[in-house]
């Protein structure tokens, strides 16, 4: 445990205003009894292009921030400007936090084991011999990367852009072993889709259809077979049409919150050396998200 009792945190991307991260973390420093302020740094707001992304964490440090969560559009924009990358952020080519210490700026990527200590909550008897991977994004990268750590014997990856998907399953690939990685495209006539779902043990989707401003099911529901699981990375809202859809057909199902909470209380570690409760997170989170709910705020798309 770090013996400093107050932060200075930033969340630095495009569109960020309703994002939940920063009350997340503000409430689980408060329970823990520290002063912690999480500041926005929207690049809206400040007129400011995606490649400003290295003067903003250098005035960032300058200013005395601890430490910065870097979304869409600059996990991999802020690369050049880091002193050094955790082994997961090289492996992911992308940054979602960096902590300042010791004079350096240190890359770092929770993305995927948010993901993965959410698939390990929520499904953890889940067979993972066959899973399909939709999106090649950021998302899908830090999902697939998570898969093939905790075991996947083959995940095979679509996306709209094949080159996208071929990208990353050649990334993915020298880093875990060609042999355990496919790809393919998500054609017009689904063709492709409904035959890697055909066997498939399980499905993660990590596009941006069923956010709020993109709904819509991105799958036929006559693919989604019973004895499959299904997991959606998107998690505003919480029950998309896919978690609904796949739970009616008698799907397991893992809607994206988890993700969302453990993406996060990692970063709160990796920034204050302090190990926070995470299960207390997961409630933090539900009542933010009903409030969000109520409240009827924009949806925000980190993908």
């Amino acid at each position: 445990m770090s013996d400093k009792s107050s932060y200075l945190i930033g969340l630095v991307g495009s569109g960020i205003g309703p994002s939940l991260t920063p009350p997340l973390h503000e409430r689980e420093a408060d329970a823990l009894g520290m002063r912690y302020l999480y500041r926005r740094l929207d690049l809206d707001e400040l007129e400011q292009p995606a490649t400003a992304i290295g003067d903003i964490l250098t005035a960032s440090r300058l200013t005395g921030y601890d430490g910065l969560n870097v979304t869409h559009p600059c996990k991999q924009l802020a690369l050049e400007h880091l002193d050094e990358l955790s082994p997961d952020a090289a492996a992911l080519n992308a940054v979602n936090t960096v902590v300042f210490t010791a004079g350096k700026a240190v890359g770092h990527n929770t993305d995927w084991s948010g993901f993965a200590r959410n698939l390990d909550r929520g499904l953890s008897e889940a067979p993972l011999d066959r899973v399909v991977l939709l999106g090649a994004g950021g998302a899908g990268a830090a999902v697939a990367h998570a898969l093939l750590t905790l075991g996947a014997g083959s995940v095979r990856i679509l996306d709209v852009d094949q080159h996208r998907s071929a990208a990353l399953a050649a990334a993915m690939g020298a880093y875990f072993g060609t042999d355990r990685v496919t790809t393919g495209r998500l054609d017009g006539g689904g063709e492709e889709l409904a035959a890697a779902l055909g066997d498939a043990d399980g499905l993660v989707h990590a596009t941006p259809t069923g956010m709020a401003a993109h709904p819509g099911l991105p799958v036929p529901a006559e693919l989604l077979r019973p004895e499959m699981w299904v997991a959606d990375v998107v998690y505003r809202p919480l029950n998309t049409e896919l978690v609904r859809t796949a739970r009616a057909r008698g799907c397991r199902v893992l809607d994206g919150g988890g993700m969302a909470v453990f993406q996060a209380a990692d970063a709160f570690r990796l920034f204050t050396g302090t190990d926070p409760d995470a299960d207390r997170m997961l409630g933090h989170f539900a009542m933010l998200a009903e409030a969000e709910a109520a409240g009827g705020l924009e949806d925000h798309a980190d993908r």
